[in-house]
């Protein structure tokens, strides 16, 4: 006696057109979206909430960390350039971290938010985690590459450009 599996029979709720594969599929970047958006909040409000962080010089500050870094650096010049003003750069990365976490998670501008995060990947990767060997026990290239298909992607689901997108087409707008 043989069992097959059918496929195509199966449909969720949430669309009664589609089985649970196709859906499982359409929706298979939430969770990466969910992952990068919440961990982005934490890591800028984690360094607004640091007193030891905003500081240009001292155990845990910005600006240790970075002359920490800025020998083994791929581009030494990202560096120099944030050491004339380390704590405002740590404000920028800080808000810069908001941003794109809020950006992607709640799907507002869902490309160029994760095109924002994946430039703060880019830079972390090319500054701190450069000299990291091997080259895949630093986060900072993973999440760079976490990034990537948010950008091609964009957030065309359970997000704010979904709704948008869906209000146009109703009230006759461009698509």
């Amino acid at each position: 006696m043989t069992h097959g599996m059918r496929t195509g029979m199966h449909t969720t709720g949430l669309d009664g057109h589609r089985t649970w594969r196709e859906t499982a599929s359409h929706y298979a970047l939430l969770p990466l979206r969910v992952f990068l958006g919440v961990t982005f909040i934490y890591a800028g409000l984690d360094k607004l909430t640091d007193s030891a962080f905003m500081k240009s010089g001292g155990t845990g500050s910005i600006g240790d960390t970075m002359r920490a870094a800025r020998d083994s650096a791929a581009i030494p010049a990202l560096v120099d350039l944030a050491l004339k003003s380390p704590v405002g750069f740590g404000y920028a990365m800080a808000l810069g971290e908001l941003a794109v976490g809020i950006g992607v998670l709640l799907g507002l501008f869902g490309r160029l938010a994760a095109l924002g995060g994946a430039l703060i990947s880019l830079s972390l990767w090319l500054t701190v985690s450069w000299a990291t060997t091997p080259y895949y026990y630093g986060n900072d290239l993973a999440y760079l590459m976490a990034w990537l298909p948010l950008v091609l992607a964009g957030t065309p689901y359970l997000s704010l450009d979904a709704a948008w997108r869906a209000r146009r087409r109703m009230t006759g707008g461009y698509r």
